[in-house]
């Protein structure tokens, strides 16, 4: 019969309490906790039975400074008010737990809080980062000179080589004005992102480039990705178009919805019979039969599979060469632009 430990739970419970209530080494402990060590069945659940009795938890900061790997990856992510963002924060928090890796999570209110975001990243010993934000050159070579694998997600590196999975947002965009002008839509209205935002600049780039190559008349107005922008954005529009625009193109779906909004119950507007709406990404609401947007969907699943795993390779090889996958976006027909 094994003989009772006693703990002193102030100090807490330690590995070496452990195996004297399992009868077993210390090193057998340790293996037991830790992914791939080959340990005996039964050693294993004599193991498992004395931890759960004796309330023992593996240190991971303890492991951490053994293995020299902290488990932790920092997601910076920009803009939370973008509906797509908390989908995209937890899928990739989903993916990574069960690899049993944990996520720091680094918010900027602009793209333009980069700087800052990265003096606060640096404190803490991740092993490597995804980044939702646009980073500079300048940022990216910091994490080269730190050894800390860098992914961006839905950016590309400015010329700098750097690993990145991103959605087609031209090509999405340039599907949304073919529908719009095939349905018959001739006056548009592009309401953009903020003025630092990559994924608005792509987009906004593939509509206006469409809309000029179809010969097709368009005003442009600043948003800020958020539900209210949508709003003001088309107000503005439609004092510069005089009341003549029909087609709205919204570089997400949360300024989209704003905009619709605004039309019905502000302007007086029937959508999509005076005024076809389109939006990008195909979050939740814009599925709600009140709106039924037509837009693009992102593969978020698959993206932010393809994120973690090129991100957690890199992390086992550093020496991978920098990979960039493209993945294209679901047409999604809706009811709020003509032709659905």
């Amino acid at each position: 019969m094994r003989k009772p430990v006693v703990v002193d739970v102030k100090r807490g419970v330690t590995s070496y309490d452990v195996a004297v209530r399992a009868g077993v080494s210390q090193s057998a402990v340790s293996r037991c906790f830790k992914e791939g060590a080959s340990v005996a069945p039964a050693t294993r659940a004599r193991i498992l039975e004395a931890a759960e009795a004796l309330g023992y938890a593996p240190n991971a900061i303890a492991q951490g400074l053994i293995t020299r790997r902290s488990n932790l990856v920092g997601v910076l992510i920009s803009n939370l008010t973008n509906l797509n963002y908390p989908e995209v924060l937890a899928e990739l928090t989903r993916r990574f737990s069960e690899r049993d890796v944990r996520v720091l999570l680094f918010t900027l209110q602009t793209e333009s809080d980069v700087p800052q975001a990265l003096r606060q990243l640096w404190r803490y010993r991740v092993d490597g980062v995804i980044a939702a934000a646009r980073l500079e050159r300048e940022a990216i070579a910091q994490f080269d000179a730190r050894g800390v694998p860098l992914v961006l997600y839905n950016r590309d590196g400015e010329g700098a080589p750097v690993s990145s999975v991103c959605c087609d947002s031209r090509a999405g965009e340039r599907a949304l004005v073919d529908r719009l002008a095939d349905a018959g839509c001739r006056r548009f209205g592009v309401i953009t992102g903020p003025a630092d935002s990559h994924v608005s600049q792509e987009r906004v780039a593939g509509a206006t480039e469409r809309l000029r190559e179809r010969g097709l008349p368009f005003e442009v107005a600043e948003g800020g990705f958020d539900y209210h922008s949508g709003e003001v954005g088309l107000r503005r529009l439609m004092m510069t178009t005089d009341g003549r625009m029909d087609a709205l193109v919204c570089a997400n779906d949360a300024m989209a919805l704003g905009a619709i909004d605004a039309a019905r119950h502000t302007l007086g507007l029937r959508v999509p019979e005076d005024l076809s709406v389109v939006g990008f990404d195909g979050v939740g609401p814009a599925a709600w039969s009140s709106y039924q947007l037509a837009t693009v969907r992102q593969p978020v699943k698959r993206m932010t599979e393809a994120a973690v795993a090129m991100l957690l390779e890199r992390i086992e090889r550093p020496d991978l060469t920098p990979e960039r996958r493209l993945f294209a976006g679901e047409l999604i027909p809706g009811r709020s632009a003509r032709g659905g």
